[in-house]
């Protein structure tokens, strides 16, 4: 029986209605409405009708109602797929206090590290099937690191021992050719009949070739278990962006805002007017909970809407922005061909394949069309693009990168973004995230 019902039937019925049917769909749980009101505000959600239309809230609204239902329905076993996706801090924190305390079996599939903190077991799923690690994120990440280097020692290992096979291959190879040569000029000056001779030589290119067969045997197999551990290596560092430094001198003023507002129905978004200026080089984390604005915020800094009071002005400088959905990426157009608009330095296709190759996308993806790409694929391509540009932008500005991002394409973002050097804007509520990427600054919005 849905909520909904349950409550329509408790509307007809306090409305006056008698109909029987309204009495069997509430089943006497008439405190149904009192627990969803409850249940609400300890999500710190504003009272807002219980009959509002989803569609009209925001996605971190959204994800308070539906987290406000496991309180409602108090079920045994409880399924998060990344449940801190678009929550503020505030709503994050209720989440890991109610996590802490419950009783009931939890399990979660997430990318927020603090939160991970909170399991006692975590599983790993991979090509090689599901590690389970007994502990949580902090313990996972240190056994990952011992297996990662137990896996470096191995490939060191294997290739000192494939270089070592394939020298003593040509030696003995090289040894056995030098006996042959000396063996055949003595039978040559002892007058060895023709047909001997024959035999004799026939039975000397035998024991080569199977020579040969063995050193071989032992150098495949090397090769292929160096290949095998290399390919359960870390991708990340090869995905990394070398980003060039911008032409912009630090310091530049790039964006001066004046206090400025936006008007939804009539009242302004902000209760404080803003003056903001960002300067090249700056790294700025905007901050404010769910509905306060920050989308909106940079809609103005970048001249998409305009601030119904104050004013904003603008020098000249290019902008990468990089929002929730990865809109940049034209997703009719196949992976090579995004890559390739970028190429501004007459690269080969070879080379634009080769960068392709390196952020993960083998010959079977590069014409498949942009659309089908998920949330980590669409990122490795926008990072692989700016590679292939090798321009670095003015400014990047990241709206809730991490969101639907696994750990490790984090890993991939973390890294590429802690080396630029130009002006950085972030929305996130991933604490750990935007303290790797080294934000010095932060605007809050009331």
């Amino acid at each position: 029986m849905t909520i909904n019902l349950k409550l329509n039937a408790l509307q007809k019925i306090t409305e006056g209605e008698i109909n029987e049917l309204y009495f069997e769909l509430l089943n006497d749980d008439w405190d149904i409405e009192e627990r969803c009101k409850q249940a609400l505000e300890y999500w710190k959600m504003d009272p807002i009708s219980l009959h509002l239309k989803l569609k009209r809230l925001s996605g971190g609204q959204k994800a308070k109602v539906f987290l406000a239902g496991i309180q409602i329905h108090q079920p045994d076993i409880v399924l998060l797929d990344e449940p801190t996706n678009h929550l503020d801090p505030e709503a994050r924190n209720i989440l890991y206090n109610w996590l802490d305390k419950t009783s009931a079996t939890v399990v979660m599939v997430s990318h927020d590290r603090t939160l991970l903190n909170l399991a006692d077991t975590v599983f790993e799923l991979s090509n090689q099937g599901i590690a389970a690690y007994g502990g949580n994120y902090d313990f996972y990440a240190a056994q990952k690191e011992v297996e990662e280097e137990a896996l470096q020692n191995d490939i060191h290992s294997r290739e000192r021992a494939l270089k070592k096979a394939k020298e003593k291959e040509r030696e003995t190879l090289e040894r056995k050719q030098k006996l042959d040569n000396r063996a055949k000029g003595k039978q040559e000056k002892s007058g060895v009949a023709r047909i001997m001779m024959n035999t004799m030589r026939n039975n000397a290119e035998k024991n080569s070739s199977r020579l040969k067969s063995i050193h071989a045997d032992k150098i495949s197999d090397l090769s292929g278990d160096l290949r095998d551990l290399r390919s359960g290596r870390k991708n990340v560092e090869q995905m990394k962006v070398s980003f060039h430094d911008p032409d912009l001198h630090e310091g530049k003023l790039l964006v001066s805002a004046e206090g400025i507002n936006y008007t939804y129905d009539r009242e302004n978004l902000w209760k404080e007017n803003l003056s903001i200026e960002i300067r090249s080089g700056d790294r700025i984390q905007i901050k404010g909970s769910n509905g306060s604005g920050k989308t909106t915020l940079i809609r103005l800094l970048l001249g998409k809407l305009q601030p119904s009071i104050g004013k904003i002005s603008r020098s000249d400088f290019n902008t990468v922005y990089v929002d929730q959905e990865y809109s940049l990426i034209d997703k009719t157009a196949t992976v090579y061909d995004f890559a390739r608009q970028f190429n501004d330095t007459a690269l080969q296709e070879s080379e634009i394949k080769t960068l392709l190759s390196r952020f993960l996308f083998g010959k079977e993806t590069w014409d498949k069309r942009c659309g089908v790409l998920s949330g980590g694929e669409r990122l490795r391509l926008l990072l692989c693009a700016l590679s292939v540009s090798r321009k670095a932008p003015d400014m990047i500005i990241l709206d809730e990168p991490t969101n639907n991002l696994d750990l490790q394409n984090v890993d991939i973002l973390t890294n590429s973004i802690k080396e630029y050097q130009g002006t950085l804007l972030v929305i996130s509520h991933d604490e750990i995230f935007v303290k790797e990427i080294g934000v010095r600054h932060e605007v809050v919005l009331k």
